[in-house]
């Protein structure tokens, strides 16, 4: 297939395979979770020129683009956002999606260039990242009301119980965003951790409920679970979007936690039913 073809149109597909067990060897047919490339392009000044190639599950992919846009800092709020479109062949959607900026929007490709280059590299760039952070966001994170531990422990099972394809695969990550009283607002699954982040970001300016949209229906009470570990990009992500608590089921980087600290993110991990690791903030988490 074109790399830019017609994608899958599930999010896993059956592979034949040999299964070995202490019983024996049989061939079975398995669910592997489907991985695909999404070329993202930006439309500006007249012109197309593409923007990345991110590695996915294919699904909700105006949303995965509208979140990698919001998180980047490429757009400050959906209305920047003219339309985002999916590329059509024959009628068919081929793996890439165009985002149009508004007229008098700026894109400047070396720069963010720079920041992915930035955020990809040593814990010195890293420093730099956080004060191009700084410059992005208005100060620090603002909760309103402290978050206990029985919500914080009870969110990674709510997350799994709606991962369907990973209960067929085992191989997609999942992040939700939950309100304060712990309910799911939206749940997304992808192969990347930080395309599901991207998903429920992106999900939630278009509805118009973001506070990278038009509206605030989302605040700094609001909480991301991710399914997997907490890097510094994720930590990002929750900044860039005013979330004020990520929840993480495996261990943050040292890089999350000194952002986390530095912009008053609420950062948990290692969360199970009955334990977790609270990184920062710990004056906002009650029994």
């Amino acid at each position: 297939m074109d790399v830019f073809g017609q994608p899958a149109t599930t999010a896993s597909l059956e592979r034949r395979v040999q299964r070995v067990t202490d019983e024996g060897i049989e061939t079975i047919d398995d669910c592997v979770a489907v991985e695909e490339p999404l070329e993202i392009l930006i439309e500006h000044s007249g012109g197309v020129e593409p923007l990345t190639v991110t590695m996915r599950t294919p699904g909700n992919d105006r949303e995965l683009t509208v979140g990698f846009l919001l998180a980047e800092g490429i757009v400050s709020n959906s209305s920047e956002l003219d339309s985002v479109t999916e590329t059509l062949v024959d009628g068919e959607f081929h793996n890439q999606v165009v985002a149009r900026l508004g007229d008098g929007i700026a894109f400047d490709r070396d720069a963010f260039r720079r920041n992915v280059l930035t955020t990809s590299a040593c814990g010195i760039c890293g420093r730099a990242s956080i004060e191009q952070l700084v410059t992005r966001c208005e100060g620090r994170v603002r909760r309103t009301k402290p978050i206990s531990l029985s919500l914080v422990q009870s969110l990674p099972k709510a997350l799994v119980t709606q991962q369907s394809t990973f209960a067929t695969t085992g191989g997609l990550h999942a992040a939700g965003i939950f309100d304060s009283s712990g309910a799911p607002i939206v749940i997304r699954e992808d192969i990347g951790r930080h395309n599901a982040v991207d998903k429920v970001i992106g999900f939630c300016a278009l509805s118009g409920i973001s506070p990278t949209g038009d509206h605030t229906a989302l605040t700094g009470d609001h909480i991301v679970v991710v399914s997997g570990r907490a890097s510094y990009e994720l930590v990002q992500k929750a900044i860039v979007s005013g979330l004020g608590t990520l929840v993480a089921v495996g261990a943050p980087s040292t890089l999350a936690v000194d952002l986390a600290a530095e912009f008053g993110l609420l950062l948990i991990g290692f969360t199970r039913t009955d334990r977790c690791n609270v990184y920062t903030c710990q004056e906002d988490v009650t029994r």
